[in-house]
């Protein structure tokens, strides 16, 4: 099995990414809206 290392380029771009995540969650429960993802191929939605 073969491993990959990360650039620097990718590891600041997936530290991004997770800090978008964290402020969406935050975003949703302050407006009290839905979260939709997709889990196992359906369309669910996540009530706060």
């Amino acid at each position: 099995m073969e491993t990959f290392k990360r650039t620097e380029n990718q590891a600041k771009i997936l530290a991004g990414m997770g800090k978008v995540y964290e402020k969406l969650i935050a975003f949703k429960k302050k407006s009290n809206s839905e979260l939709i993802i997709l889990k196992d191929n359906k369309i669910v939605r996540i009530k706060p």
